[in-house]
């Protein structure tokens, strides 16, 4: 029989734990939210730095690829070596670094130095992805896992929904000087805030890990190095598969991110505000979304990420036909939005990360983050340029006044997601390794 020091010690042990959990989702969603918030002031910033003569769309595709080329590389370098570092020190460090160099940004107009700057900015990005997961699995196991990744990736949804509203107030009031200053200070505070909430593993304070709480199997004893363990993942078929599938959908993703304003603004004649209301609706929708789709995958699947993935996709496919091609009315683009903002983050969450997490070994969780990351963000890099000049190509001047035309970057954006739908659900079939 269990004796009552024993249950007293035990109860103590499942309060901390719960406690300790709550605090863990707190610290990576809302800290992830936040940094969010300082790669996304070029898209708030453009129509103003375009009008006022600062930069050209191409100089501006530019830079916004230089955040994704260095987001990239960063992804790939930092989710490697993050499975060496302690994963509190790595995430607020990432925030607070991005943040200086938003201050930095909302002081120049230098294209070569807004290049720079933007590229490092992605750089220090690609810290906090990586170490974010690795403590979300160090704290919750593989049958839960999909839930509580859900509720972090809708954080990137939290950090869009509060540059495409809040942000864009912002610059509408004070300029676009502000729409790189105000995340930048903000984020500082958030990078000390994560600091002291944030813990890195249950053994490092006192507990058992999280498999031998839960009851479950415990890990097998490590047979390989961490380096060792992580090359192992570039022998994984399903891997590659997945890294392509999510390099496509970032394209559309990023295309949305970046150019939906412009969009809006210039073919539907939307004001500032009112452009960034409907890309805020779909980040608020896309929090849903995300969380759906982990308690979909979980429950109704049981983890598998397949099912959920192709029902997701499909429904993303269709919003992006009537975002673009619905008739010019406000409800219907509200509700197009919001349909495409749910969908598109549950395959964030997924294809963007959690499916190359659960086929990689235990031990490189980080790896497995950098891997996808790095085709995800050449993807979107490669849009930004790509977008550019389509968008660029058919541009005119009547009248002294710029008309600009969407229509081949549309067809780019959704033929991009039609064929990472059809990748993803090749793996229909494929296994969980954990």
């Amino acid at each position: 029989m269990q004796s009552a020091s024993t249950a007293v010690a035990s109860q103590d042990v499942d309060r901390a734990f719960q406690r300790h959990r709550l605090r863990i989702m707190l610290a990576i969603t809302l800290g992830y939210g936040f940094i969010y918030t300082c790669r996304l002031g070029l898209s708030i910033v453009k129509k103003p730095l375009i009008d006022g003569g600062i930069f050209t769309v191409e100089e501006l595709g530019m830079i916004g690829a230089a955040l994704f080329y260095g987001y990239a590389a960063g992804k790939l370098f930092n989710g490697f070596l993050a499975d060496y570092i302690k994963p509190r020190i790595f995430f607020s460090a990432s925030i607070f670094l991005s943040a200086l160099i938003n201050l930095a940004m909302g002081s120049s107009t230098l294209l070569w130095v807004c290049i720079a700057l933007w590229a490092l900015n992605g750089w220090f990005q690609g810290m906090a992805a990586p170490s974010a997961v690795i403590t979300l699995t160090n704290w919750f196991g593989l049958h839960e896992r999909g839930r509580r990744y859900g509720i972090w990736s809708a954080s990137h949804a939290i950090g869009e929904g509060i540059t495409f509203y809040f942000m864009a107030a912002v610059v509408a009031a004070y300029g676009w000087r502000f729409g790189y200053i105000t995340p930048g200070i903000m984020c500082i505070a958030v990078a000390a805030w994560v600091f002291s909430f944030m813990r890195n593993a249950p053994p490092t304070i006192g507990l058992p890990a999280v498999n031998e709480w839960l009851g479950a199997d415990p890990d097998p004893p490590k047979e390989r190095n961490t380096w060792q363990t992580q090359k192992v993942i570039f022998g994984i078929r399903a891997m590659w598969v997945v890294a392509v599938a999510s390099a496509l959908m970032y394209v559309t993703r990023y295309a949305i991110n970046s150019w939906g304003v412009l969009y809006l603004q210039e073919i539907r004649g939307y004001s500032l505000v009112d452009a960034g209301f409907f890309l805020a609706i779909n980040t608020v929708a896309g929090i849903v979304g995300s969380i759906a789709y982990g308690y979909i995958s979980d429950k109704c699947f049981d983890a598998r990420r397949p099912p959920a993935n192709l029902i997701f996709a499909i429904v993303e496919i269709v919003a992006l036909v009537a975002i673009f091609f619905g008739p010019q009315n406000d409800i219907v683009l509200f509700f197009a939005f919001a349909i495409y903002g749910a969908a598109l983050s549950g395959l964030i969450a997924s294809v963007g990360g959690l499916f190359g997490v659960d086929i990689a070994p235990r031990g490189a969780t980080g790896a497995a983050m950098g891997f996808v990351g790095v085709f995800s963000y050449l993807g979107a890099a490669i849009q930004e340029n790509v977008s550019a000049s389509l968008i660029s190509q058919k541009t005119t001047i009547v009248d002294g006044v710029r008309v600009y035309d969407f229509d081949l970057a549309i067809y780019l954006w959704i033929s991009t997601s039609v064929v990472s739908m059809l990748l993803a659900a090749l793996l229909w079939n494929t296994k969980i390794r954990d």
